[in-house]
């Protein structure tokens, strides 16, 4: 039996571009996350979840694009496989059936822990950086991800009814950004950003 190659990219900002990632690959359908990969809460990730059926392949660029944690990395493959689903990576050369060797398994978990690892040292250089620029009175916040015009547009469009949670996704940002820009408006774009995951 035959099954379906299903692509899924994902980029941390609506900025980011996702073009190179499966670029020459051959899928049948792709679903693609403009959010972070902080968790497994992401329309697209999930519609790819449901979406897949036995015989299928899910493929992505890499293990981080799927997922930041080993936790829910090995959590989707899991689900996956399970369910006759085989997962492949391409920049790692890596494929997944759920009939894998103990090498396999223990390659899964070493890369995946390799790039989380890598992950926690940049945010907590991040973290370093900020403090020292802080302390040298340097650090002037994050810039706002939307500029004051844009969120003018995102609060008419959710005055007018429009879903909160489609609204999040077409700007790129999390529902938590969407929130404080509604709550506090142009004037007030960096106290909103400070509260972006460091994720994103």
């Amino acid at each position: 039996m035959n099954g379906q190659r299903v692509g899924y990219k994902r980029v941390s900002t609506i900025d980011q571009n996702s073009a190179r990632q499966l670029e020459g690959v051959s899928i049948d359908k792709c679903f693609e996350d403009k959010a972070s990969g902080k968790d497994m809460h992401r329309p697209e990730l999930q519609a790819a979840l449901l979406y897949c059926r036995e015989a299928d392949t899910l493929i992505c660029h890499s293990m981080d694009r799927l997922a930041r944690s080993i936790v829910d990395l090995r959590a989707i493959v899991n689900n996956l496989t399970s369910r006759g689903v085989a997962v492949e990576f391409v920049k790692e050369n890596l494929r997944f059936t759920g009939d894998d060797s103990p090498v396999a398994i223990l390659l899964l978990s070493l890369i995946g822990a390799v790039a989380e690892f890598e992950r926690s040292m940049i945010l907590e250089r991040q973290r370093e950086g900020i403090a020292l620029a802080k302390a040298a009175g340097k650090y002037k916040g994050r810039k706002p991800i939307l500029n004051p015009s844009r969120i003018e547009e995102l609060k008419r469009r959710a005055d007018s009814g429009e879903p909160k949670a489609s609204l999040a996704r077409e700007y790129g940002i999390s529902r938590e950004t969407l929130y404080s820009y509604l709550r506090v408006g142009p004037k007030g774009t960096n106290d909103a950003t400070a509260q972006r995951d460091p994720c994103r």
